[in-house]
């Protein structure tokens, strides 16, 4: 005798509902490195010309920094990192991944996806450096350091390019359901060192200070933690869904 079931093709089990619950851990990082990232934008505020921390970014700047004549900041691995926070990568990161998203029936997951985004590169990362405004690294003849090697905005802290690559690095870690183990690890490893690789390139052309580049990704993680938080529920009925035309083509097999 043959049985049927009711269950639906995704899972709504009961771990689930549990888990749809928000983790109160999630907000409480998200609100510490926030907060971090607004006491570092204050001490830096107070004499943004040369904060507290100038004697580590010097020093920085004259292990890291290149100069024009460098090939090593115009390579591909470090234009990478220029472009992913740049047009190109804004044209992946707002576009292209929530399109694909909400085509596939994610659309929970896309508008996670851009909130992050514009919460941590328009919101975190605009509004403080209109707030310190803190200058630049500028080319010094004398000791042998170098100015930006590409344009920029005003306003070195933070870095929005690092902003872009920690909600990369976590906002896609959000997007993979918590029973992948193997592939959550795999991402995070590669987004940590697309991190770590961002604060390198920044630093290497001289558009930041060492500090900017790493509050840059204090902030982003920040930003996309606080955002996966509130989408926590939302995200937890994309987890497991399948894609709607596999499905249905599943359905249209077994009947």
């Amino acid at each position: 005798m043959t049985t049927t079931s009711d269950t639906p093709a995704f899972d709504t089990s009961a771990s689930r509902t549990l888990t749809a619950r928000r983790p109160a851990r999630l907000l409480w990082w998200a609100l510490g490195l926030t907060g971090l990232f607004i006491a570092m934008g204050v001490l830096v505020a107070l004499n943004a010309d040369a904060p507290f921390t100038q004697p580590l970014d010097d020093a920085w700047r004259a292990l890291v920094g290149a100069s024009p004549d460098s090939a090593v900041y115009q390579q591909p691995l470090a234009m990478f990192f220029q472009e992913l926070g740049e047009i190109p990568g804004h044209v992946v990161t707002l576009i292209l991944l929530p399109v694909g998203l909400a085509i596939v029936g994610r659309w929970r997951s896309a508008l996670f996806f851009v909130s992050a985004e514009l919460t941590g590169v328009g919101l975190y990362s605009q509004a403080m450096k209109n707030l310190v405004d803190r200058p630049r690294p500028a080319a010094d003849e004398a000791l042998g350091l170098f100015g930006p090697l590409f344009h920029t905005d005003h306003g070195s802290y933070p870095s929005g390019h690092a902003i872009s690559a920690a909600v990369v690095a976590v906002g896609v870690l959000a997007l993979i359901p918590a029973e992948r183990r193997v592939l959550r690890t795999v991402w995070g490893v590669f987004g940590g060192l697309i991190m770590i690789g961002m604060l390198w390139q920044r630093t290497l052309i001289n558009a930041h200070w060492f500090t900017d580049a790493l509050f840059g990704l204090v902030a982003g993680t920040g930003a996309t933690l606080l955002i996966w938080w509130a989408f926590w529920p939302l995200l937890q009925k994309d987890y497991g869904r399948p894609v709607w035309f596999l499905r249905r083509r599943r359905e249209a097999a077994s009947a």
